[in-house]
């Protein structure tokens, strides 16, 4: 038996996926995660899967894993005490950042906390000019002195970012030579190894960040790494990036920084997969967990990346598939506002001590107390009856709720799951219409534990027709970490216009990004059969503040390419902004080039037509209440295990499976397809 393991550490839950390659069996299993320290709950999670399919780790041959512990150290402000080496004059840009204003008219509104503070922001004298040329020699003495005035102060990470220092590396090559010499158990993160390209705000941000979490992210790696290998784990495991690759565990533990978004990242990479496979090229992803919804849109079948994103008030230079998240998730909490106005989120019940129907403590309802309640949920038992909930409680709950809002108790309920979809709905529409694409012209694809249980009523209320609920809606992240590649992104900005002088230029910036491929391929022993490389270029008219990503042909650069590249810029702009700017000059701002080291992966097989008659999967019938039918209603409900190829039936009805919960509403159709997705669709 060969193995192929994907493990998602959620807030929540740790999801995990085994997939058998000789049999193309394919098991998920859940645990609690453990906050506390995640790597007890992923090693749990491997050790009971393997127990469970009667197998054990030597068997294992690939395990790769998602997980959320940068992110939650930054949010949390968990990261360690780090100093920052920057250009003389420079240190208090970490804190003035941009001048533009993420709340416009908001008076109240609060920066986040800068990760270093101002006495470990230390300036060396050393300037570059904006060619890359050395117009001050480094201070030596000075980074001396700063970096052993740090190692006094018990700083455990250091940054280091020059003022155009991605054009020229020698004064921070420099300064990390130092570090070495003087304080060589600090962690350490230079701009031009973590984000070599203009802005220097984003690039000192990306920096601090990578450096504030890097002990963490070591530390955890370490304790992990000592888990699996006490389970008797043969081969290295890799860690999912936020681009959607993953990475091996030394290179995660460089850069951090790369992971913040990792966890819904791989969930897009498996809707690619079966979106594909399904005849659904066009798709909008809804990804529902315990404490947040993630969103993103994919067209021809894949999804974009962006090279910078704000991550809970931090700008990051990284390259991510582009998710828009929004905090409404199943155990958001609903309240009453200031105004006497029912609100739910962004606070979360998390996992300890989680809704109030888990009966540990908890007394403020949320979305999963709101489904308990009106019986969407199995009000006696979730995950396939591994967990006993308690309706009593949220009834309680909502009930206190509903006093406060003079409603009555299923109304109040039904308006917690209302408001959370229009909250889902607005993220929808971030990525979709604000982008110039119309959301009736994709389909739905609906996962994490909570999506398939609200997507009916998001898509009813987007005009969305199709809803594709996958196999393991539940454990979708863990899955992707099966269908995805080996990963590396390299980039340099070169200020350039798009004419004949700049194909020189571009050739020397490619050849030295191939470089860099060629020896990250050759560090992770990728075969030169299985080497992929694509190229992009950043470009916006002379004088835009803004750039748009655009495909660069395979082969030599050449006028031609120029010419195609031109073409390429036109047709994103008019697609994101309505118009082209005949006759502005056009410029090339950062070029991108992304590895891929192809790897095997799950099939996702094709199963043969079982015929319409769904008859023989109704496990139970239960009174449900949906105001599209004026009230409790009478649902069969399907298991999800039971539904073949081919399977079709009508709503109202309930399809449950250990990870997740459908709902069918009435005047829609739900069919099962060959790779055993369910797939609904509203009545025409």
């Amino acid at each position: 038996m060969a193995l192929r393991i994907g493990v998602d550490s959620g807030g929540t839950f740790t999801d995990v996926c085994m997939f058998d390659d000789a049999t193309g069996k394919l098991d998920i299993w859940k645990v609690p995660s453990t906050p506390a320290d995640p790597s007890q709950g992923i090693s749990q999670g491997v050790e009971e899967g393997l127990r469970t399919v009667g197998s054990d780790a030597a068997s294992v041959g690939f395990l790769g894993h998602g997980t959320t512990v940068a992110t939650n150290a930054l949010i949390e402000l968990k990261g360690v005490k780090t100093g920052l080496v920057v250009t003389d004059g420079f240190r208090d840009l970490l804190e003035i950042g941009r001048q533009k204003r993420p709340n416009l008219y908001d008076m109240n509104a609060e920066k986040p906390e800068t990760l270093v503070t101002r006495d470990l922001r230390i300036e060396v004298v050393e300037r570059l000019r904006p060619d890359g040329a050395v117009e001050l020699p480094l201070d030596e003495d000075a980074v001396r002195a700063a970096i052993r005035k740090m190692s006094a102060e018990d700083v455990k990470a250091i940054a280091v970012c020059f003022i155009y220092g991605f054009l020229n590396i020698e004064h921070e090559r420099r300064v990390l030579e130092i570090v070495a010499e003087e304080f060589p158990e600090a962690f350490v993160s230079a701009s031009h190894e973590i984000a070599p390209e203009f802005r220097e705000f984003e690039r000192m941000s990306t920096t601090v960040v990578n450096a504030y979490l890097g002990p963490i992210m070591q530390r955890y790696i370490d304790r992990l790494d000592m888990r699996l290998k006490d389970l008797g784990l043969k081969i290295a495991p890799q860690l999912t990036q936020s681009n959607g690759g993953v990475i091996g565990f030394g290179a995660a533990a460089k850069l951090p920084v790369r992971t913040v978004l990792s966890g819904p990242s791989t969930g897009v990479v498996a809707a690619q997969a079966i979106g594909r496979m399904a005849g659904f090229p066009n798709v909008i992803t809804f990804d529902v967990g315990g404490t947040s919804s993630d969103v993103a849109l994919l067209q021809d079948g894949f999804c974009g990346l962006t090279s910078e994103a704000m991550v809970h008030g931090y700008p990051i230079k990284a390259p991510m598939l582009d998710i828009h998240t929004v905090g409404a998730g199943g155990g958001s909490i609903a309240a009453v506002d200031s105004g006497g106005l029912l609100k739910v989120g962004p606070r979360s019940a998390g996992a300890d001590p989680g809704p109030v129907c888990y009966g540990r403590g908890s007394t403020e309802p949320c979305v999963t107390d709101a489904n308990i309640v009106l019986q969407t949920l199995n009000p006696v038992e979730i995950l396939g009856g591994r967990m006993k909930v308690r309706r009593d409680l949220a009834l309680e709950a909502v009930q206190r709720l509903a006093d406060k809002l003079g409603l009555g108790v299923m109304e109040t309920a039904q308006g917690i799951l209302s408001v959370v979809t229009a909250n889902m709905a607005k993220a929808i529409r971030v990525i979709s219409v604000q982008r110039g694409h119309d959301p009736r012209d994709y389909a739905l694809m609906a996962f994490g534990g909570a999506g398939p249980l609200h997507a009916a009523r998001l898509a009813q209320a987007l005009d969305m027709k199709s809803i594709i609920v996958p196999l393991t809606p539940g454990t979708l992240c863990a899955l992707g970490l099966l269908l995805t590649d080996l990963r590396a992104d390299f980039a340099v900005s070169r200020l350039l216009k798009l004419d004949a002088g700049a194909v020189g230029p571009v050739q020397d910036a490619f050849a030295t990004l191939d470089a860099q491929a060629a020896e990250w391929f050759a560090a992770d022993k990728i075969a030169p059969e299985n080497r992929v490389v694509t190229r992009t270029a950043d470009m916006r008219y002379v004088g835009q503040n803004y750039e748009l990503s655009v495909a660069v042909p395979a082969g030599p650069i050449t006028a031609e390419t120029f010419t195609a590249l031109a073409e390429g810029f036109e047709r994103a702009h008019l697609q994101r902004f309505g118009f082209v700017a005949e006759g502005e000059a056009v410029q090339i701002v950062t070029l991108r080039l992304e590895a891929a080291g192809l790897v095997k992966k799950a099939e996702l097989r094709s199963h043969p037509d079982a015929g319409p008659d769904a008859s023989g999967a109704i496990i139970a019938r239960r009174e449900v209440w949906m105001p599209e039918a004026g009230g409790f209603v009478e649902c069969p409900v399907y298991a999800r295990d039971r539904l073949k190829p081919g399977n079709s039936f009508e709503g109202p009805a309930i399809v449950e499976q250990m990870d997740a919960t459908t709902v069918v509403l009435p005047a829609m159709t739900a069919k099962v397809d060959p790779t055993l997705n369910l797939i609904l669709e509203f009545a025409q």
